[in-house]
């Protein structure tokens, strides 16, 4: 569903809520083994998210990644994924057919756009804070 790229995003972000939650910067080492990316791309991946604001980046020493726990509630997992993989899973064709729309569909236009609603539902109305959290308590995971 999601490419590569953006599940490792997701959960770097997730990792790095967490680590903020708890009043913690992390490193690309740290995020990168955490979600077990390679370095070079997990540095890629940052790039994109703080370009789009969803990670911030402190230089310096004491320096690295975080998320301010202020806005945390305000970041939503479809944001991550636009920025990474753009809007095509909110807007394409179950099928990957360029020309499918509400006059001219695809054979599983109907059953797919009921799937794309709960996706997007899902998507927009889950935020970094309740993820994380779920990582602080124990609840979930990210490897």
């Amino acid at each position: 569903m999601f490419s590569k790229t953006c599940e490792y995003a997701i959960r770097a972000c997730i990792f790095i809520a967490s680590q903020s939650y708890q009043d913690k910067r992390v490193t690309i080492k740290d995020i990168a083994e955490k979600i077990d990316s390679p370095k070079f791309f997990t540095a890629k991946i940052l790039q994109t998210l703080a370009k789009n604001d969803l990670v911030h980046s402190v230089k310096g020493i004491g320096g690295g990644f975080e998320v301010p726990k202020e806005i945390m509630n305000q970041i939503k997992l479809s944001q991550i994924v636009i920025a990474i993989d753009g809007d095509s899973i909110f807007t394409c064709c179950g099928l990957g057919l360029g020309k499918c729309s509400e006059i001219h569909h695809c054979s599983v236009h109907e059953k797919f756009k009921e799937i794309r609603h709960e996706i997007t539902s899902m998507l927009v109305n889950t935020n970094l804070e309740e993820l994380a959290l779920g990582i602080k308590s124990g609840d979930s995971f990210l490897k």
